[in-house]
């Protein structure tokens, strides 16, 4: 199938399935034309990719991970004991930025709140 079906399919851009490919996240075949030509099983390798996209997992890691997930009643499961261990730090590494970025916004609400109070 060719690119604009696969974004009818997913709701994923054209130019974020370039870039998956570009991350070598996705590889789908070339007709005798050049163009692309999806299969049904990269329309769901399309799918898993936002999927830890959204979750917050970079493309580096996806590349690691996503050889080892299946879906498993409409959830991503892993089939590599590797692949648990590499989500674990994906998700160590996700709580340091959610800590940061809670520490950033109170340091923030504290010069407001002085502002505050210094104009009450």
């Amino acid at each position: 199938m060719r690119i604009s079906e696969v974004t009818e399919r997913t709701g994923i851009p054209a130019r974020l399935l370039r870039y998956y490919e570009e991350q070598d996240l996705l590889v789908p075949g070339r007709n005798a034309s050049g163009y692309r030509d999806y299969t049904d099983q990269d329309v769901e390798v399309a799918r898993r990719i936002r999927q830890l996209l959204d979750a917050g997992l970079g493309t580096a890691a996806i590349r690691t991970v996503l050889p080892c997930l299946t879906e498993h009643a409409g959830r991503l499961t892993p089939t590599c004991t590797d692949t648990i261990e590499d989500l674990e730090r994906e998700q160590v590494r996700i709580e340091a930025s959610i800590a940061a970025l809670t520490a950033s916004r109170d340091a923030i609400g504290s010069v407001i709140d002085a502002g505050r109070a210094g104009s009450a």
